[in-house]
């Protein structure tokens, strides 16, 4: 029966986490610990001609230097070095030779008695390179552009569809026309806690790792195959991250290099980087994007065009689904949708909330509304007039589609209604105040998932799965999930999760978790039901001889009668039973591709936003925004708000403040600091408000859910976008949307 499903549960992992109990992956401690520093190329390519690290080895307390020079024989095929989010080419090998192939690459590490003395260290060695030239512009190199090559992550990252009719024709014939060019600057992730590898040197080679990563399986993976270490000599363990968006998805140099040095040193060894370190991996690409589309006068669309152009680097094909979101939005007969990469010396881009998706969202929602403006419809009227109940790429039915009451109730909650449509045309003193709005769109995904579910000799349920929790309440849906399954009080349920010791569970990316483990989780509580059903049917005078599962109901950490409640047995004497031994199952969750291959899955949302802006300075502050989101079940509506203001506030980021500045004479990223790299305080942020529609999905998962990590954030930059052009009649086509382009 359900009862805590649906209902505003408090995070079971908060206290841990205010009380400074959760441990991170920095925080554990082991004995004879050494620390590792990390040296960054201070080139963005060519090759060491020369290390000396003589003064650092003389130091007291300084144990190694590694570097390419003595870097032990690893594997040696690209394969090896492939993680579970790997694009195709070939990985980056840390210390693999003395080539440099980006600006910040690791080409020493520095282990020392302590973090303190192995920073000192470092700050001796010399290092000479051979500097060549580098191009890091995406902008100066759209002539270099060319497809993506293809490989597995092509399965979770389709290419654009095949164009359908004739845009060209279509286009020039259309009553009305608007087009342009779409530029939005790169961004790096920064969750507060940075990456850190903590490895524990055991008996017999084996390693304990502690590790700050999105998928501790994957983790496992890499090191297993990297170093040859059987899987069970490897465990890696991460119960909690502090935060991630996407950056832990791939395994981090800090983790290889603290393998590295724990395996040649034969003692623990633990390499954090520093803030300015985490501006030198994976990060949200730059993207250049042509959009033009063409309606009927009346605003029918009836032409399409979205290219893209996205920069990788040279070494791996880094992809994105950024032009495909028109072709499932809006139902135009004539549609070409491109996208490109231009390979560059940078590191390999990483996904980043929302990939590809924001991105491209953001050009196509402001290009929408130029259209709507231009056919003289109200932006929400236009969307409904060329609304759709199919997936056109795919031509396939969605699922569930809720977004017309997205837009209805956002409309209505906001006050849209009240909205004058010519731009300038409403104020607030001396501000000009801007009303924008957006559609919002997230593929729906449910991916294969094990759990083990245990109910203990005390009539406890201990339930868990390698999976993480990045910050979004994982810990606390799982529980809902498996207690309402068994009917087990809240407070008797236990999960726990990050450890490779644990049921096998993907990374934790896509906005799949609570889909993909929660059904694993549901599974397996089920699974454990049956068995705990089959036992009361053995027991003396037992009361469901007969009986079938069907006409039972767990509830209340008992086994009842649907007919008579008052006939039943507690679950802790049916593991009484079971001579002192607790009784397990585990279950593994697929999605049921035979019925989900006959629709679209997708989460929508619909969001308003409020700007205003001094018209002196240009300044632009988002005053208030309203998201109305069709998620299907919402598990748990006190996160599931967290995770959509979440995105909100990402969204006010990206389109205002968010940007990774690159120099493209050093080719370095220079704002890497906190400080520099501007993101949203408290003084930014003011009425933010969501509204869940209620939308019933049968065919998604078991659970009828759909991710709420990303949607938060797709239609933010676009919605903000949109109102500045009301308040100022200003079409900014570049993010963020900084006062110097709209004075």
């Amino acid at each position: 029966m359900t009862k805590y499903i649906g209902k505003s549960i408090n995070r079971v992992d908060g206290v841990a986490k205010v009380t400074g109990k959760a441990k991170y992956a920095a925080e554990y401690k082991a004995a004879d610990l050494a620390h590792g520093w990390v040296i960054s190329s201070s080139i963005a390519k060519g090759k060491i001609t020369r290390i000396d690290v003589e003064a650092a080895l003389q130091l007291p307390g300084v144990i190694q230097v590694f570097s390419h020079e003595n870097r032990p024989g690893l594997a040696c095929f690209d394969m090896s070095y492939k993680d579970q989010d790997a694009p195709p080419g070939s990985p980056f090998r840390p210390l693999r030779d003395a080539t440099v192939k980006y600006s910040g690459q690791p080409v020493a590490l520095v282990v020392a008695e302590t973090l303190e003395l192995a920073r000192y260290a470092a700050s001796l060695i010399r290092i000479e390179y051979e500097e060549e030239d580098h191009e890091t512009a995406l902008e100066h190199n759209l002539h270099r552009a060319r497809e993506p090559k293809s490989g597995v992550a092509s399965l979770l990252k389709p290419p654009p569809p095949k164009p359908r009719g004739d845009f060209e024709k279509a286009f020039q014939r259309a009553a009305v026309q608007v087009s342009g060019t779409y530029v939005h600057s790169a961004e790096h992730h920064n969750p507060m806690e940075m990456f850190a590898t903590t490895v524990v040197y055991e008996k017999n080679d084996k390693l304990t790792i502690y590790d700050k990563t999105q998928g501790a399986p994957n983790s496992q993976l890499y090191v297993s195959q990297v170093f040859g270490i059987p899987f069970k000599d490897v465990r890696v363990i991460s119960p909690f991250v502090g935060g991630g968006f996407g950056a832990g998805l791939r395994p981090q140099y800090q983790l290889f290099l603290a393998v590295l040095a724990a395996r040649e040193l034969e003692r623990s060894v633990r390499v954090s980087l520093t803030r300015q370190q985490m501006f030198t991996f994976g990060h949200r690409p730059v993207c250049v994007q042509q959009v033009a589309l063409g309606a009927s006068a009346d605003g029918k669309l009836e032409a399409i065009r979205h290219d893209a152009v996205g920069e990788t680097s040279r070494f791996e094909d880094y992809t994105e689904i950024v032009v495909n979101w028109a072709g499932m939005l809006y139902p135009a007969q004539n549609v070409t949708l491109t996208y490109n990469l231009v390979p560059l010396d940078v590191y390999t881009p990483i996904d980043m909330r929302a990939p590809g998706g924001v991105t491209g969202m953001s050009a196509l929602e402001c290009a929408i509304d130029e259209l709507a403006y231009k056919v003289g419809l109200d932006p929400v009227e236009f969307r409904l007039k060329n609304y759709t109940e199919r997936d056109m790429n795919e031509d396939l039915p969605y699922s569930s589609k809720e977004l017309r009451e997205c837009f209805r109730q956002g409309a209505e909650r906001f006050g849209w209604s009240n909205r004058t449509p010519e731009p300038r045309s409403m104020r607030n003193g001396h501000t000009l105040v801007g009303w924008g709005m957006a559609t919002g769109i997230w593929e729906s995904m449910h991916m294969p998932a094990r759990a083990e579910a245990v109910l203990t000799v005390n009539g406890k349920l201990r339930v868990s799965s390698a999976t993480a929790d990045i910050g979004t309440g994982t810990y606390t849906i799982m529980t809902q999930i498996a207690a309402d399954t068994l009917g087990m009080p809240i407070e008797d349920v236990i999960f726990r999760l990050g450890d490779t010791d644990m049921p096998l569970a993907p990374i934790q990316g896509g906005s799949w978790t609570a889909a993909t483990v929660g059904s694993a989780v549901k599974v397996a509580c089920e699974d454990l039901g049956k068995k705990l059903f089959k036992m009361a049917q053995k027991m003396k005078q037992s009361p469901f001889s007969g009986v079938k599962l069907e006409e039972v109901v767990f509830e209340n950490a008992h086994i009842r009668l649907k007919k008579d409640s008052s006939v039943a047995v507690s679950l802790l004497d049916i593991v009484g039973t079971n001579g002192g031994r607790a009784v397990s199952e585990t279950s593994t969750s697929l999605p049921n591709m035979l019925e989900q291959r006959k629709y679209a899955r997708a989460v929508h949302s619909a969001v308003f936003v409020e700007v205003e802006i001094d018209e002196d300075f240009g300044t632009v502050r988002v005053t208030r925004a309203v998201t109305a989101v069709a998620g299907g079940q919402i598990l748990n509506p006190k996160t599931a708000r967290s995770q959509i203001i979440g995105g909100m506030v990402w969204g006010i980021s990206k389109g205002l403040e968010e940007e990774s500045v690159m120099d493209h004479q050093f080719g370095r990223f220079m704002n890497h600091s906190l400080a520099e790299y501007h993101v949203p305080v408290n003084a930014d942020i003011q009425g933010l408000d969501v509204i869940f529609v209620e939308e019933t999905d049968t065919i998604v998962n078991p659970l009828g859910v759909k991710g709420l990590g990303e949607i938060g954030i797709v239609g933010m930059p676009a919605a903000i976008a949109n109102a500045v052009f009301h308040a100022t009649g200003k079409r900014i086509r570049s993010l963020p949307i900084t006062l110097d382009k709209l004075l």
